[in-house]
């Protein structure tokens, strides 16, 4: 349940025309869809009221619908996902909107439930993300995998395609990586939305600059495992074998993408 002072709604922003994933949201992970998985995440986490699929699209409307959940049709126009989410939330009631990206079904819901914790009752917090760890060198050098720089008291610093930080002198350092999670105020979301795209955002293609770029402060939820979306066509057989090489798996339905106990 949420908290009482304060309302939160997940809303999944799910589009048909994947560049990468040509129908991503409909493909499949252990015979559900991957938007459907997503929508499971989301409605595991404790703290999430209502959760809602946003999408340009009637037969992703239609799956969500048979599969029990909230569908909102949105503009097929919409740059990024955070756009479309905004356009869904002016129809939902709710203090705080967190963006679950829909090439997330193997989040975990206590990972979620991990961002949005420290905004319940707690309008000074803005907007919060999701980092764990970064898994090794073919993971730093990947333009797919978003590397995150945050400061010592979780507040993020940088976001970036290329391998930051840069490896200038030797030595260790924990290295994270972001998940397609953004939890946004209400108010946040909406003037979020409403401000130019920077060129920042445009050169990495990442929206989460433009908040950044435009002061508004992102804090980090350090989650300590990694787990793998799905936004290529080989993260979707893999995601595929392992559900098949552990086909009690459950993976966005307990904490840690196992078998149940």
């Amino acid at each position: 349940m949420t908290g009482e002072s304060t309302r939160i709604a997940a809303v999944i922003p799910a589009r048909i025309g994947s560049t990468r994933l040509p129908r991503k949201p409909l493909q499949r992970i252990g015979g559900r869809e991957i938007v459907l998985l997503v929508c499971d995440a989301a409605a595991g986490a404790r703290l999430v009221g209502e959760v809602v699929a946003a999408t340009d699209d009637e037969e992703i409307a239609a799956c969500v619908r048979g599969g029990g959940y909230r569908a909102v049709m949105t503009s097929p126009e919409h740059a990024t996902g955070t756009d479309r989410v905004a356009e869904a939330a002016r129809s939902i009631e709710a203090d705080v909107v967190v963006n679950v990206q829909g090439d997330e079904p193997f989040l975990p819901p206590a990972a979620l439930d991990l961002v949005l914790e420290p905004m319940i009752g707690n309008p000074r917090v803005a907007m919060r993300t999701l980092v764990v760890p970064l898994e090794g060198e073919a993971d730093l050098a990947d333009p797919n995998t978003v590397k995150v720089i945050a400061s010592r008291s979780g507040r993020a610093l940088a976001f970036s395609r290329a391998p930051i930080p840069h490896e200038w002198n030797p030595g260790p350092i924990e290295r994270w990586k972001h998940v397609g999670v953004y939890a946004f105020r209400r108010e946040v979301l909406f003037r979020f939305v409403s401000l130019p795209r920077t060129d920042l955002e445009k050169k990495e293609g990442l929206e989460q600059l433009r908040a950044l770029d435009h002061d508004i402060p992102i804090e980090v939820a350090f989650w300590p495992r990694a787990f793998h979306g799905v936004e290529t066509p080989e993260d979707l057989e893999r995601a595929r074998a392992l559900f098949a090489a552990s086909p009690g798996t459950e993976p966005s339905r307990d904490g840690r993408g196992e078998k149940p106990a």
